[in-house]
């Protein structure tokens, strides 16, 4: 059975959305933890939209931020920035006070034992190569031809990989060849080892000169597939990129992926999945179930164990940390540091 993933690099134009959102996201966490905020940004052709709502006491210029951010990311162009964030409305303020799910969505959360992050082989290949072609173009000065638009395609039969898809993004004097040897030999290469039998493409459209918001557009939150288990497994229909912890898109997804790796790490199955349900208003989950990859239910072993009330989840992971923009791209699984990634009790 073939298995397809899909990552992009760092600065494919979804994913500087997300990692605008997220780092305006850890700003108001750094000045006020208890900030409440929902954002959402789209950007094309030298153009940003930021707005959504937010309760916090912090301020400072999220324009500037942004701009900051998409710097970062290695783009020389200039953006302009158009913010209209506002407080929330009177009627989901009253949920706020309240402490119940702000938003009605079901999460999921999975870990394997095939990797030693507990996480589909695939998926582990894939970001492992997009991160690779951003740390070179990012802290080698022999890669500064390369930019930072670009995606990672991976697809496997059972454990072994049959193709390679990578498209990244070059500075347009530079023959697409010497790319193309350049990611074989310092990417492609020391990831995967043998090679023999594998079907490679590397930028097979041509050359990839002009990306970002210069040639497309981008919205956060639309890669949460490639955030999360990049297409393996289902995943929740609400994003939660620019989202709060306290939000259960973001709480009950990084908790269930917590659950799932620790039952995993104990040895209670070799791989499982957990599903959770929220309702807008409601403080306890309105179902969870978690289920071994051979049909085996436990779920009363989760609730026994586990709490998953969005607030005590925040409590439970410290997730009022500002760290989301780290996070936000080759995956928020698998990366040291993360709470939700760590072996408890």
């Amino acid at each position: 059975m073939l298995k397809t993933v899909e990552v992009p690099l760092s600065g494919h134009p979804d994913k500087v959305c997300d990692q605008i959102v997220e780092g305006l996201l850890d700003e108001y966490l750094r000045r006020d933890p208890k900030s409440r905020i929902s954002l959402k940004a789209c950007g094309s052709h030298g153009m940003l939209m930021i707005g959504g709502t937010v309760d916090s006491r912090a301020d400072f210029d999220a324009s500037a931020l942004a701009r900051k951010i998409y710097t970062e990311i290695g783009y020389v162009d200039d953006i302009e920035p158009f913010v209209n964030i506002e407080r929330p409305s009177e009627n989901l303020a009253k949920t706020i006070i309240n402490g119940g799910a702000q938003g009605s969505t079901a999460v999921h959360g999975y870990a394997t034992k095939e990797t030693r992050e507990f996480l589909p082989r695939a998926y582990v290949y894939a970001n492992a190569i997009a991160r690779r072609i951003d740390d070179l173009r990012c802290h080698n000065e022999a890669f500064s031809f390369l930019l930072p638009d670009g995606k990672v395609q991976i697809t496997m039969d059972a454990n072994k990989i049959v193709v390679v898809t990578v498209s990244v993004q070059h500075d347009n004097s530079v023959d697409r060849n010497v790319v193309q040897t350049s990611i074989l030999d310092h990417v492609i290469f020391p990831i995967l080892g043998d090679t023999s039998g594998i079907k490679i493409f590397i930028n097979s459209a041509g050359d990839f000169s002009e990306g970002g918001f210069y040639a497309s557009a981008g919205a956060s939150g639309l890669k949460v597939l490639a955030d999360t288990y990049g297409g393996l497994l289902p995943h929740s229909g609400a994003s939660f990129t620019g989202r709060d912890p306290l939000q259960p898109a973001r709480a009950g997804m990084l908790m269930a992926r917590y659950v799932a790796k620790n039952l995993v790490a104990q040895g209670v199955a070799g791989n499982i999945f957990i599903t959770a349900g929220y309702a807008i208003g409601h403080h306890d989950p309105i179902f969870l179930q978690a289920m071994s990859g051979k049909g085996e239910d436990l779920t009363s072993i989760v609730k026994d164990k586990y709490d998953f009330r969005p607030e005590a989840i925040v409590e439970r992971l410290n997730l009022r940390q500002p760290f989301y923009q780290r996070m936000s791209v080759h995956g928020c699984f698998g990366k040291e540091g993360a709470p939700w990634e760590e072996i408890g009790e």
